[in-house]
């Protein structure tokens, strides 16, 4: 049987299947898992660098994944795949997923328990800080003498994240969140919700930045030590 003779209806089937496939098919949580395990098209597994439950690697640098917003996590594939999020190390493997496996792997991570202590963290933002610990005073009051909002305003108490726009930052990597911070100065990620992140990262110096990156890096550790030592605000 030639194509000439098959029915108009299939070939129309045939060609929309066709499409689908050039678009990326809908995928599952399923295939998001097996993307973070084994890789898709040439694109390495991300649990190379993002650790077997998307805990990351906060000596290596590489970010906690599990329980980020699917949105969020789907939305800074599409910008470094299109090089408006500028990663040397991610670029290529985003560029290697199609939207549908860009959305499943996304999905998969935002499924995955957090490894943070919500109610720990949460807590460290009532104890009293004093304005010598930059970073801390950064996080949990801000620099309002140059409009700088705190973190926690829009990061939720402790850094745990809130939403689908704000992830979390308490545990991630001091060199990844300083190095965010930085990429938003220099005008190497898009500027997120309300373009707040770019007009923040040109008011911190160096110095706050560093800060403020070490604090929230080192927060869970801090949220256990205050819950082992009962302390109370």
């Amino acid at each position: 049987m030639t194509p000439r003779s098959l029915p108009a209806a299939l070939l129309l089937s045939l060609a929309g299947v066709a499409a689908a496939h050039a678009q990326g098919a809908p995928a599952s949580n399923s295939d998001g898992e097996q993307i973070s395990v084994k890789g898709a098209n040439g694109a390495p597994a991300c649990v190379t660098c993002h650790g077997a439950r998307g805990e990351g690697n906060p000596a290596a640098g590489f970010p906690q994944l599990a329980g980020i917003g699917a949105k969020y996590l789907t939305e800074q594939l599409e910008a470094m795949a299109n090089g408006s999020r500028v990663s040397p190390v991610m670029a290529a493997t985003a560029r290697a997923l199609n939207p549908a496996q860009q959305a499943a792997v996304a999905q998969y991570y935002a499924s995955l328990p957090s490894p943070l202590n919500i109610d720990r963290l949460a807590a460290t933002a009532m104890h009293p800080v004093q304005p010598a610990d930059t970073g801390a005073w950064l996080a949990t009051r801000g620099a309002w003498d140059k409009n700088v909002p705190a973190c926690n305003q829009c990061h939720g108490p402790g850094g745990i994240g809130v939403g689908e726009n704000f992830p979390a930052l308490a545990g991630q990597p001091a060199a990844y969140i300083a190095g965010q911070l930085r990429a938003w100065r220099q005008g190497q990620r898009p500027p997120g919700p309300l373009a707040l992140m770019p007009a923040v990262a040109t008011r911190l110096t160096d110095a706050e930045i560093d800060a403020v990156s070490a604090y929230y890096a080192g927060l869970p550790k801090a949220a256990d030590l205050l819950a082992s030592q009962g302390a109370r605000p």
